[in-house]
């Protein structure tokens, strides 16, 4: 079975803050049939997440595959409020990178 890298699949990936103690990721595919590749992959799941990000699973807040959207959101809560002392990523929007090389299983 091949891979492919989760950013040859999708037009869109990123994250941004939700708030001031939560981070989302917002990964947007141009098309219903690498959505629906991705979704059947198993490969970005709540529990595919917490791992990737080396996180309890309890830190994720919300899982959503959002079918008329051909997109899966997550959210995580942050271990410190956005802009306090020590915070790396006041916006969120460094976060994602880790999923551009999650890859994905291809039938």
């Amino acid at each position: 079975m091949s891979e492919t890298p989760l950013k040859n699949l999708a037009k869109t990936i990123r994250s941004k803050n939700a708030g001031v103690n939560k981070i989302t990721f917002d990964i947007i595919f141009r098309d219903q049939p690498n959505y629906e590749r991705v979704k059947k992959s198993g490969a970005l799941t709540r529990e595919t997440m917490a791992k990737l990000y080396a996180i309890p699973l309890e830190r994720i807040s919300d899982f959503v595959e959002y079918d008329p959207a051909y997109a899966i959101k997550f959210t995580i809560y942050r271990l410190r409020p956005s802009g306090s002392a020590g915070d790396g990523d006041i916006f969120g929007a460094q976060q994602y990178a880790p999923l551009l090389d999650l890859m994905i299983p291809m039938a």
